[in-house]
C-alpha cells in the first residue's frame, strides 16, 4: 500500500464490504510503501477482490499451528521448528476461540511440513479458517 493516508481504510473498507473477516494483521512500513498482511478467513476471494479494485496485493502460503492456551507453548513450537533447521521469515501469534495459534512463513515449505506431521503438530488448514473467524 502507499504510505498515506486512507490508504489503510480503503482496504479495510473492501474486505468489510465483501463480509471477508480478519483475523490478525500486521503493517510492515518502509519509506514509501507499507506491507499490510492479512490472515482472513477467505484469502483467495479478498485477493481476488482487492487485485480487481486495483490494489496491488500478493498470496503467500503460510503454515498455522494450533496451541494449547498455555506459557511457552509457542516456544516449544519455535524450537521444533527450529531444531529441523526452518527459519521464519514472519509469524502471527495470537488466541482465538481458547486456542493459542502461531501463523508462520519459512523458506522452506517442505520440512516445515515434515516436522509438524512428523511431531504431531496441530496444523489449522486454509479451508478451516472460517470456522476460526
Amino acid at each position: 500500500m502507499e504510505n498515506k493516508s486512507g490508504s489503510l481504510i480503503k482496504v479495510l473498507g473492501l474486505l468489510r464490504r465483501f463480509g471477508i473477516q480478519i483475523i490478525a494483521s500486521t503493517i510492515a512500513d518502509t519509506a514509501e510503501n507499507g506491507i499490510y498482511r492479512v490472515i482472513c478467513s477467505e484469502p483467495l476471494r479478498a485477493y481476488e477482490g482487492l487485485r480487481k479494485a486495483g490494489i496491488a496485493v500478493a498470496l503467500s502460503d503460510v503454515f498455522a499451528l494450533e496451541l494449547d492456551d498455555q506459557p511457552g507453548r509457542a516456544a516449544d513450537a519455535i524450537e521444533i521448528l527450529s531444531d529441523a533447521g526452518i527459519s521464519i521469515s514472519y509469524m502471527y501469534t495470537f488466541l482465538l476461540r481458547g486456542k493459542g495459534i502461531l501463523v508462520f512463513r519459512t523458506d522452506s515449505p517442505e520440512k516445515a511440513k515434515e516436522t509438524i506431521i512428523l511431531n504431531q503438530m496441530k496444523f489449522i488448514a486454509e479451508k478451516d479458517l472460517s470456522v476460526w473467524a
